[in-house]
């Protein structure tokens, strides 16, 4: 049926070829000519199109589906056929009778009347197709965030997806000049449209279709859509698409750590090439979010060997599947211990001979260390010392600790153990050839058992969201932006530095819930309720990056400054050995009062320690 529609096709190109050469006035008696010379050349005219047309399978492309592969196979049958026209009327003009097949005029028209009429009906027939299963009632009316690539490919995967209801009402972009334009035959809108567009086209959903956007231009993007009541969904990383295509069931929703994220960093790619590539490198607590961020920040650096310590089994598992999935050719070794066996960890640099240390393993979670400062003193403090003996016992060239926001006027046990732990590894700077660097940082968005993860869960949970004070707020960063960072700095270190991350504007916890209810397509008060339960042991209203007593220096990155802090007697490196001397009693009073005795700013909050403090 279609080689046959193809063929009348044709035919007509043919006549249409015809009244053009004669200008629609040809005579009975032109006609008659022109007929007796057509008439020996039009069976065969037939016979090359058939031949032809079957060869090139232009009959086989289901028409409802064509495209532009479809478009280039006719395109290249339908020159063959007017070359082969030419060939051939050649040969019967020398051999045969004096005349061509068809005047070369003719076989022109013919060609792209006929190429134009075949690539039409097919698209007609699709237009018709795709307008017959659209849904006849529309339940959501959508626009498309990116007027570029990824745009369109959304539009057409929506499209051509006949289990939803979506009308695509039109696509917003950030470039001024697409303003007013189509794409598709769907109009283009400027950003600073959108609001206007949402209350007059009544739009219920938009979809961010750019991988790559302008971080505060998506913030503002979105805020206008969770204000208006608008869900917001995204199309997924390009790394997902099959064969340059993707599902709409892989269109999820836009997570809070997209609202909380900046600008990319700027690394200084060669310098951290430089320290990292062809070293033997130790990232302690690698199974952790840090931790194991660390690691594949650092696999991209080609180190010489990559040792991963956690003793956390099941995490490490995982990870080492997925390193030699993602980084096949990297040398890496799992080790399976605890920082706070000395003897475990002597073999392990003995055995080794790492050249750089990431120190990366602690306690972290506020209430629980409150409740175990005998274990806040055995991991982060004791631990740590002992990865920086190690450290100059086998002339590590660079030891980098990964410290908290929280160790600065610390008010719990966890903030001052890690602060004694910085002052432990900035003396250890002054006397050996190792260099200590400290990186200090606020909260990391979505790492293990941070409020995101707990929130979430909350939410599929039905609600309540428990928030302990409603003016509570803190420091985030994505775990990407914390592990670039940390190789920045451990790069620009020179020893004894506290490098303190531009943590940009801090959050209300409770703005962030609202946010996180919202990106979830539910109502605060109607469908998730949020509860505040109270300050906990040692927690702070605001977290802070800097100590009354320090001041910051400017480095060469932007994101990065430098702490200057006091420095520290060597009889303050004595009371911390005579601290962690006291875990044999785990008496927690007489452990939190020497705490106290180190950092004198340690000053405890809604705390059963709040006694030891001096009035």
């Amino acid at each position: 049926m279609i080689i046959f529609i193809d063929l009348m096709l044709s035919l007509l190109g043919l006549f249409f070829a015809y009244l053009i050469r004669f200008d629609l006035k040809a005579d009975a008696t032109l006609i008659q000519q022109e007929w007796a010379i057509l008439s020996k050349s039009i069976l065969l005219f037939f016979l090359v199109k058939f031949v032809v047309f079957y060869l090139f399978k232009i009959h086989k492309g289901l028409i409802r589906h064509t495209s532009t592969e479809d478009l280039r196979r006719i395109f290249f049958a339908s020159a063959v056929c007017s070359v082969s026209f030419v060939i051939l009327g050649i040969i019967r003009h020398k051999f045969l009778d004096g005349y061509y097949l068809f005047p070369m005029s003719v076989l022109l028209i013919e060609f792209l009347a006929t190429f134009f009429m075949m690539i039409g009906l097919r698209f007609g027939v699709k237009l018709l197709y795709l307008e017959s299963i659209k849904p006849k009632n529309t339940s959501e009316r959508i626009v498309i965030y990116g007027a570029g690539v990824s745009g369109l490919i959304t539009q057409r995967t929506i499209e051509k997806d006949t289990r939803i209801s979506y009308e695509i009402v039109g696509f917003i972009d950030d470039n001024k000049k697409m303003d007013g334009t189509r794409l598709q035959g769907v109009k283009v809108y400027h950003t600073s449209r959108l609001e206007k567009l949402i209350k007059e086209e009544g739009i219920t959903q938009l979809i961010v279709a750019i991988q790559n956007p302008n971080e505060n231009n998506r913030k503002s993007v979105v805020e206008i859509c969770l204000n208006n009541k608008v869900s917001v969904n995204k199309v997924p990383n390009p790394k997902s698409w099959v064969n340059g295509e993707f599902s709409t069931k892989q269109i999820g929703k836009v997570r809070i750590e997209d609202l909380l994220g900046r600008k990319p960093i700027v690394l200084d790619e060669q310098k951290i090439s430089n320290e990292l590539k062809d070293k033997v490198i130790l990232v302690t607590g690698a199974a952790g979010s840090i931790g194991s961020g660390m690691v594949f920040q650092i696999a991209k650096y080609e180190p010489k060997l990559l040792i991963l310590l956690d003793q956390a089994e099941s995490p490490m598992y995982d990870i080492q599947n997925q390193l030699i999935y993602q980084h096949p050719n990297l040398s890496f070794e799992v080790v399976i211990g605890d920082i706070r066996n000395f003897e475990r960890m002597q073999r392990l640099f003995d055995y080794f001979r790492p050249q750089y240390v990431f120190h990366a393993a602690a306690y972290k979670h506020v209430p629980l260390m409150e409740s175990n400062p005998s274990e806040a003193i055995l991991t982060n403090v004791n631990g740590t010392k002992n990865l920086v003996d190690l450290s100059n016992q086998f002339n590590v060239e660079k030891f980098v600790m990964i410290s908290t926001d929280k160790a600065v006027n610390p008010t719990n046990v966890m903030g001052a153990s890690k602060r004694i732990a910085e002052i432990y590894a900035q003396f250890a700077n002054t006397a050996h050839k190792t260099k200590f660097v400290t990186t200090r940082f606020g909260n990391v968005l979505g790492s293990n058992g941070s409020v995101i993860p707990l929130f979430q869960r909350q939410i599929e949970q039905g609600g309540p969201i428990t928030l302990t004070d409603e003016r509570i707020t803190r420091f985030f960063m994505t775990i990407p932006e914390a592990c670039q960072l940390v190789l920045e700095a451990g790069a620009m270190g020179e020893g004894g530095e506290i490098f303190v991350f531009d943590m940009g504007e801090s959050v209300k916890i409770i703005d962030l819930a609202k946010k996180m209810i919202q990106l979830s397509g539910l109502e605060i008060g109607k469908d998730i309720e949020i509860k505040i339960t109270g300050l906990r042991p040692g927690e702070k209203l605001y977290e802070e990056l800097l100590a009354k007593e320090e001041n910051t220096l400017p480095t060469h990155h932007p994101q990065i400054l430098k702490a200057k802090v006091r420095s520290e007697e060597a009889e303050t490196i004595k009371k911390i050995q005579e601290l962690i001397g006291l875990f044999e009693n785990q008496q927690n009073e007489s452990i939190v009062a020497k705490m106290k005795e180190i950092v004198p700013e340690y000053i405890s909050n809604n705390s059963e320690f709040e006694s030891l403090d001096k009035k």
